[in-house]
């Protein structure tokens, strides 16, 4: 029943930290990968949490949205027996209860509506290295061609047998629905965005984070990592969940809980 939560020691008391606005700015090359990736700069993705299991393994990743919440997907199946671990891009350790939300729409056969809130039983500390993203609105749009990040601790080779300590970043574009059914199909739907297919690509471990583009200067949760290619090929755009969406629910079960 634990939620694993680490905070940084060296939090600022009493100082306001804005939604998708990091207190230790990225540097993003616009050429990294999280295949073969880059470093991200320390506590420079102060949302970026890993979900692991009680052991420590790392599954998936998620975002904090608030002092309270954080979004991830609903095929990482999380269960209050995970933990999860913010605050520093280095894994580590410290203990939380949570509650968790799944979409009652999701389908694992289609994986649509793929995103689950997990609600902390106590608040998150703010501070530089621990801050949430910001949220779209339903009317926002993020046209095709937009240059957006994802960050994660997936791995770096589909072949790997671990993930990196280290979280890894990558820069990659947004394709239009259409333009990513000429590699999937009829698999994507309106409830999905697609993003890459330009030597970059999320992979497995990768599952649950963050999708993030700019809006008014602040880096705001576009997609929620959700699936691609069985080999993390970088010449394949790889799914998010659509947020644009799934904001909607995602307020529901705000406003309920």
């Amino acid at each position: 029943m634990a939620f694993l939560w680490l905070l940084s020691c060296w939090a600022l008391l009493g100082t306001t930290y804005g939604c998708g606005v990091p207190a230790i700015q990225p540097v993003l090359t616009g050429l990294s990968r999280i295949v073969n990736g880059e470093n991200a700069v320390p506590g420079s993705w102060p949302w970026q949490v890993s979900l692991q299991d009680k052991t420590g393994f790392h599954f998936c990743g998620g975002s904090l949205i608030s002092e309270n919440w954080v979004v991830t997907a609903a095929h990482c199946g999380v269960s209050t027996s995970h933990l999860v671990v913010a605050g520093e891009i280095d894994r580590g350790s410290s203990q939380e209860k949570v509650q968790v939300f799944k979409n009652p729409k999701y389908n694992a056969a289609t994986i649509n509506n793929d995103i689950t809130l997990l609600k902390l039983a106590s608040s998150a500390r703010f501070s530089t290295t621990v801050s949430a993203v910001c949220l779209p609105s339903a009317s926002d749009n993020f046209p095709a061609g937009t240059l957006c990040a994802t960050t994660g601790w997936g791995l770096t080779k589909h072949t790997n047998a671990n993930t990196p300590n280290k979280l890894q970043q990558a820069t990659l574009p947004l394709l239009s629905n259409t333009q990513c059914r000429k590699y999937w199909g009829t698999q994507i739907t309106d409830l999905m965005v697609c993003a890459g297919a330009s030597g970059v690509s999320s992979c497995m471990g990768d599952s649950g984070g963050p999708l993030v583009c700019q809006k008014n200067g602040a880096w705001t949760l576009v997609g929620i990592v959700s699936w691609g290619s069985d080999t993390c090929s970088t010449s394949s755009p790889g799914v998010y969940a659509r947020v644009t969406k799934l904001i909607s629910w995602v307020q529901e079960i705000l406003a309920a809980n």
